[in-house]
């Protein structure tokens, strides 16, 4: 049997991690329908994607209406967030994402981002990403793991991309 008391990472102290921009996302979201409340886990919501621009160092693209999102907003205020859709560079690659992650906004911007631009400095919005590309120049994109930041105005939702090294 190991001694687990003993045994310690040899380079995981060393492995503080990085992050590099990727890209950024401008994604039109469509109003909001309700689903209602999930027996006391929250109430369910459902967005479609009505299109949007993908843009960084080494890609660009547009984002092709009909993803959706299902934001589960949770009794404790927070915000439980699945989306998934897709886009087409602009070299006719078609490119998935799917988004995960939380939003928590205290109830009185809550209230006010619908109508205005709140200070993303005053809300939580942090996502990780998985996406699917076909072997070629864009699967780095399969190959990394991604943290997005957000900020959401009215109708269109801003996240930018990070690649953790």
């Amino acid at each position: 049997m190991h001694d687990l008391t003993r045994e310690e990472p040899i380079w995981l102290k060393q492995m503080t991690p990085q992050l590099e921009f990727a890209f950024a996302t401008k994604v039109i979201v469509n109003p909001a329908r309700s689903l209602g409340s999930l027996h006391g886990s929250g109430e369910r919501l459902v967005m479609t994607i009505g299109g949007g621009v993908v843009e960084g160092p080494g890609i660009r693209g547009t984002i092709l209406p009909g993803g959706t999102e299902w934001p589960l907003v949770r009794p404790d205020g927070v915000d439980s967030i699945d989306a998934r859709y897709s886009f087409e560079t602009d070299d006719g690659t078609l490119v998935n994402i799917r988004n995960t992650g939380y939003r928590f906004i205290p109830e009185e911007l809550r209230r006010d981002m619908k109508k205005r631009v709140i200070d993303a400095g005053q809300y939580y919005f942090r996502t990780w990403s998985m996406l699917e590309a076909p072997v070629g120049p864009y699967d780095w994109l399969t190959k990394n793991v991604f943290v997005g930041f957000g900020e959401r105005h009215p109708e269109i939702l801003h996240l930018w991309y990070y690649r953790v090294l």
